[in-house]
């Protein structure tokens, strides 16, 4: 499977319209086109991160700059995350606006990502954090948008899944 130049472009120019300026991210296969528009946009500040936990403190840093801001991360990097996201996050009502590339989910040729995908739904349900799925380029930019709103008016994180529907070339 290949990932979609235009699909991702969809989702870049969707955080942009979000008046997002600032993003954190571990590089992971779906996002690598995502990370490499905002390397080249003179607008956006791409921090990059060894582990997806920095990216909540980051988050966190950015929120209290005044700094609209979203984290791009794979789904076993938002279960890594999970400490971060419940003693800072939730815990201090600081927002977080997340993107998360659904691995392991409906078609999934991979087995290293199917333990995740099975689990993701069940632990942002958990977690209390609204989440919906993104499957249509059409959409995406209005679900970004609408996530990250209610993350700021909230108080409290927000999850996008991007999807294989979203994020793949259709053969």
């Amino acid at each position: 499977m290949t990932v979609s130049y235009d699909k991702s472009k969809a989702v870049y120019e969707g955080i942009r319209s979000a008046g997002v300026r600032s993003i954190s991210a571990l590089p992971e296969t779906w996002l690598g086109l995502l990370l490499q528009r905002a390397e080249d946009d003179p607008e956006m500040t791409l921090i990059q991160v060894a582990k997806e936990e920095e990216a909540i403190g980051i988050a966190a840093g950015a929120w209290f700059a005044g700094e609209p801001h979203v984290l791009l991360m794979q789904n076993h990097g938002f279960l890594a995350a999970i400490n971060g996201i419940v003693s800072l996050a939730q815990l201090y009502h600081i927002p977080l606006c997340m993107l998360i590339a659904l691995r392991g989910h409906w078609g999934e040729p991979y087995p290293w990502h199917t333990r995740g995908g099975n689990v993701t739904e069940g632990v942002l349900r958990a977690l209390q954090i609204p989440f919906e799925y993104a499957r249509e380029p059409d959409r995406v930019a209005q679900q970004i948008r609408e996530g990250h709103t209610l993350s700021r008016s909230s108080l409290w994180p927000t999850a996008l899944l991007l999807t294989r529907d979203l994020m793949e070339e259709v053969d």
